[in-house]
């Protein structure tokens, strides 16, 4: 049976496990029908062009995880941001950690989304966001059906997050296969702040497809840094779809890093609905042996008197594939518009592989809109003058590729998380470089 059909002759069960009283029966049961309407995505899909599911879908995937083994914090602290103290939700397999977790807070809402869709104190907020903004897609559609836990995180208005929450998602791997669906909804009122991070981890060798859907809303004057660690093993796949809607003056800033899974698809979409808007995406991929990672970002312009920033960096080993499809619309109302998109790439072997396609579409006339791409080798020359300075040539290998890859970190704004990636850069390039750039 393909896994499309075995999901959706799989619904019925899953329905009946969960909440009764739970107010998403309509919405789940109108999701499952578009998911059988619209199936998986294929490369017939022009933004799928690149990205083929295919040896990800044909493994026997399980929606009913088993009961797991206790995990203990010592299974997973090397994988925590723990150097500051911060709000967790840790997930297992799908289902809250309540022991590895740490969500004590004041003048803010962090809980779990399964209590915020059937208490009646969140409903305002949930009948406001919740499924709002993500498009209708196979994918999407596949997640709303599915999905029975994730975080719900609401900051309320002239709040000040005092730490940076963490969102990280285990899967342990009893199942010879397993397939999991998070939802989250940030929803971040006027004049407010936080800082996010998450993560999605896999602790077994067997096949793990995660099919995340997060949805952030943005108010006037708010500000959001949002930070995506995925650094997987080769067992795991992750489809991350991120949608975005920001009101006037507000600024939110997505940066993703990813340097491991077998496939990694980040679709991240930014709509931009009033004035004075700031929007930022950077990304760092470093991967090698058959590892395919694929960006897709979308940011709309709406209104006018607003700005963009794309910057991505890859690094490309072995044969690895790498995708970026960005698309930025500028609509006719959308004067005074600053939009900006730049790919950059190093193929660091001749089997390595990237396709890159940066769009702009413009249809007012007074605005400032640039993209480029760039696809390359090191510089044979800059390689030569570092080794000729007495640096071996792996070395100065690294050195170069760190320091292309840097700059995307200057805007990082938690040195914990810079800090961090500093580190898993190094890892991934094999060299000690002894500080940090």
């Amino acid at each position: 049976m393909e896994l499309k059909d075995k999901l959706i002759s799989s619904f019925l069960a899953f329905e009946e496990g969960l909440d009764p009283d739970s107010n998403l029966d309509s919405l789940r049961n109108e999701a499952i029908k578009d998911f059988e309407n619209l199936g998986f995505p294929n490369k017939k899909d022009e933004n799928w062009k690149y990205t083929s599911l295919n040896s990800v879908l044909k493994h026997d995937y399980s929606v009913f995880p088993k009961k797991e083994d206790a995990i203990e914090y010592r299974d997973i602290k090397k994988y925590l941001i723990h150097d500051i103290d911060t709000y967790d939700l840790v997930f297992i397999d799908g289902i809250f950690s309540s022991h590895l977790s740490q969500t004590t807070h004041d003048n803010i809402d962090v809980c779990l989304m399964s209590s915020a869709l059937n208490k009646d104190k969140y409903r305002p907020v949930i009948d406001n966001y919740y499924n709002k903004i993500a498009p209708k897609s196979g994918l999407n559609s596949l997640n709303t059906a599915f999905a029975r836990e994730g975080a719900y995180i609401h900051i309320h208005k002239n709040k000040l997050t005092d730490k940076p929450i963490q969102i990280i998602n285990f899967a342990t791997g009893n199942e010879s296969s397993l397939l999991l669906q998070p939802r989250n909804l940030v929803v971040v009122d006027e004049n407010s702040h936080v800082q996010i991070i998450e993560r999605h981890q896999s602790l077994t060798d067997h096949p793990v497809l995660t099919n995340s859907v997060t949805e952030i809303f943005a108010d006037r004057r708010a500000i959001v840094d949002y930070y995506k660690i995925q650094n997987d093993n080769s067992a795991a796949s992750l489809i991350d779809n991120t949608y975005i809607e920001q009101k006037d003056e507000s600024n939110v800033s997505v940066h993703t890093f990813s340097f491991g899974g077998k496939l990694t698809r980040n679709n991240l979409n930014f709509y931009q609905k009033g004035e004075r808007i700031d929007s930022t995406m950077k990304g760092v991929t470093i991967i090698e042996d058959k590892q395919h990672v694929d960006h897709n970002t979308l940011v709309h312009h709406i209104q006018p008197n607003c700005e963009s920033h794309q910057d991505y960096k890859g690094i490309f080993g072995d044969s690895s594939t790498g995708v970026f499809n960005g698309k930025v619309v500028v609509e006719k109302e959308a004067q005074k518009i600053n939009a900006y998109q730049s790919n950059n790439n190093i193929l660091a072997d001749d089997k390595a592989t990237i396709n890159s396609k940066p769009q702009l579409e413009i249809f007012a006339d007074d605005v400032k809109c640039s993209h480029g791409c760039t696809i390359g080798q090191l510089d044979e020359e800059a390689l030569f003058y570092l080794q000729s300075r007495g640096i071996p040539r792996k070395e100065a290998r690294g050195l170069m590729m760190y320091a292309f890859a840097n700059n995307v970190l200057e805007s990082v704004k938690i040195p914990e998380v810079k800090k961090r990636i500093n580190k898993l850069i190094a890892s991934k390039l094999e060299v000690d470089l002894g500080f940090n750039l």
